[in-house]
């Protein structure tokens, strides 16, 4: 029988961050791989003219803790959508949009 998430108390996390982190790691992509114990996203920067992708940083989570990823983030693209507008779709399996604008001439 599964328990009901109202049947625990809610409790409030201290968060700390540091200078380093607060700061971000900019991506421009993400690949996402699983097994059955964990989920893990490597999130890369691709520039333009460079061959090679860096990950930049790669995080590991349960399925339970991908799926709760998977809500909370959904649950924040609809407020930002209710607030900015619609977030235009890359199609599944088409090319990722690269808008560095136009190529220098010399």
């Amino acid at each position: 029988m599964a328990m009901d998430p109202n049947d625990f108390p809610e409790q409030q996390i201290n968060v700390e961050i540091t200078d380093d982190v607060a700061g971000g790691v900019y991506t421009n992509l993400a690949i996402i791989n699983h097994s059955p114990s964990e989920f893990v996203v490597d999130f890369l920067q691709i520039m333009p003219g460079m061959p090679k992708a860096k990950v930049k940083s790669r995080i590991i989570l349960t399925p339970q803790h991908a799926k709760r990823l998977l809500i909370a983030l959904s649950d924040n693209i609809a407020k930002y959508e209710a607030a900015f507008g619609r977030i235009n779709e890359v199609e599944p399996g088409g090319p990722i949009p690269m808008p560095f604008g136009p190529k220098g001439q010399a």
